[in-house]
């Protein structure tokens, strides 16, 4: 399976009456992989969305035919799936954080870094693709589609009497499941179902934003608390304030910042960096990750009383292969989807093609499959998609394959993804060493870029960081 950098996936809205900013903003993103589309005023923003297809939108506030904010609440009621980003001037903060309420994904204060761009775009773009991944279009006669779910078979039926039961506590839901099973959608169905639903749901993914940037995403800053804090900011837990704050990767969190959470959620106040007075805010924490907590409670990682603080209600989030006949119903929705995007006549699979589907193992879970039948899709014509137009796309991962026997799931799916063949065990290999082969072999398939490595499994970029200092601590031993 290629990379995901060479499938059509990132195609921006940018609206932006600035022309000398949006030219700017358009190079940026451009050199980092989005193809973006452009847009001066409100009209013609909406004439752009009704002819193509969105991931993700950048929304300057100040147009000069429309007010900002008028816009994105038509995009967020025709165009759900699309993630929304702000950007404004330090004068329209307030505004800004406004529009976070009522859907936006976050905002950026002018002027922003392209490094601080990217990333913000680059994560609700993850958000944006494994909410097109997963979710139906709302039916009413359709539980599964009501929670945001495509699939009916037992064990997400079970799901689904979970979500429905700890909707309406008020205790901490803590979600656990390998990466690309919908550990997002699962809370933001858990958020829907439960009575804060008409109140904000703010994420936050622990592993994409860097250490020193995340007490004031969580917490928000005052301005002058730190090197580039020019203006006084909201964090996560203030525009939650009333809804559900959502810790994505929380296992990610250094161990600081996992003292100033549990001070959080045992009394309800904030400090924000660079404040003295606390401010209190009413938030319900639903947290995320697809490691086993107890594990990394046991390896020091993660301190044990926030784990029994979070871990009140749990719900584990089933592998796709796991999931039978939802697996071709999935891969239907996506072949409707890229076919019309592609401009293709597929309709259906042929009986071999989706037994072939049902019997993959699918370590990359939804997002694998997403990209094997997009490829399918761009290689391929009719309006069958047989057997062999899934052949190099879709293989047996448990045929003679050493790492795909390894309890560490990431690793099988980064070998997968990369289209590398399994390492032979000569020579007295270490399970670490054959892992490090596999990892460093997809590093070296998308130019060096671990962060571009990272996104063709869908993990984050922190957990192959991780792994390499371990690495490095294995060599120092003389192992």
């Amino acid at each position: 399976m290629s990379s995901s950098a060479t499938l059509p996936r990132k195609r921006l809205l940018l609206v932006e009456d600035t022309a000398s900013l949006a030219a700017l903003y358009a190079q940026q993103l451009g050199s980092s992989g989005y193809h973006v589309d452009a847009a001066a005023d409100g009209a013609t923003a909406r004439s752009l969305l009704d002819a193509n297809s969105y991931s993700v939108m950048l929304l300057d506030l100040g147009l000069p035919d429309i007010a900002g904010i008028d816009l994105l609440r038509q995009v967020r009621a025709q165009f759900p799936g699309i993630s929304v980003v702000i950007i404004t001037a330090n004068a329209s903060i307030a505004m800004a954080v406004q529009a976070v309420r009522e859907g936006a994904y976050d905002y950026l204060i002018k002027p922003v870094t392209k490094d601080r761009l990217v990333t913000t775009l680059n994560n609700a773009l993850e958000r944006t693709a494994l909410k097109q991944a997963l979710t139906a279009g709302p039916s009413e006669d359709d539980e599964a589609a009501f929670v945001g779910f495509i699939g009916t078979s037992p064990v997400m039926q079970q799901v689904y009497q979970k979500i429905r039961s700890v909707a309406r506590s008020k205790a901490s839901v803590f979600i656990t499941g390998d990466s690309g099973t919908g550990k997002e959608l699962c809370a933001e169905a858990v958020h829907r179902l439960s009575g804060r639903a008409a109140a904000p749901f703010v994420a936050i993914n622990c592993g994409a934003i860097p250490k020193d940037l995340m007490e004031s995403e969580i917490f928000g800053h005052l301005k002058g608390s730190f090197t580039g804090a020019i203006q006084d900011r909201d964090g996560a837990a203030s525009m939650a304030d009333g809804g559900t704050l959502f810790l994505d990767e929380i296992c990610e969190l250094d161990l600081a910042l996992q003292t100033k959470l549990l001070r959080f959620l045992q009394t309800g106040l904030i400090q924000r960096v660079g404040a003295t007075a606390m401010e209190q805010v009413d938030v319900r924490i639903v947290c995320a990750t697809n490691r086993s907590p107890l594990d990394e409670v046991r390896a020091g990682t993660f301190r044990e009383d926030l784990y029994f603080r979070l871990h009140v209600l749990p719900v584990h989030m089933p592998r796709l292969r796991d999931r039978g006949d939802d697996i071709v119903e999935i891969a239907n929705r996506f072949l409707k989807q890229f076919s019309r995007e592609e401009g293709k006549t597929f309709e259906r699979f042929s009986a071999t093609a989706a037994a072939r589907l049902k019997s993959h193992g699918w370590p990359g879970n939804v997002r694998e499959l997403q990209n094997a039948i997009r490829q399918a899709v761009v290689l391929h014509d009719g309006e069958v998609v047989e057997d062999n137009m899934l052949s190099g796309l879709v293989s047996d991962p448990l045929a003679g394959s050493v790492v795909a026997a390894a309890p560490d799931i990431e690793v099988e799916a980064l070998r997968q993804a990369a289209g590398a063949s399994a390492p032979e065990p000569a020579g007295g290999l270490e399970l670490w060493q054959i892992e490090r082969q596999a990892i460093e072999r997809t590093i070296e398939s998308c130019k060096g870029s671990i962060p571009k490595a990272a996104k063709v499994l869908g993990v984050s970029a922190s957990t192959i960081y991780r792994k390499r200092e371990a690495w490095q601590d294995l060599r120092g031993q003389g192992s």
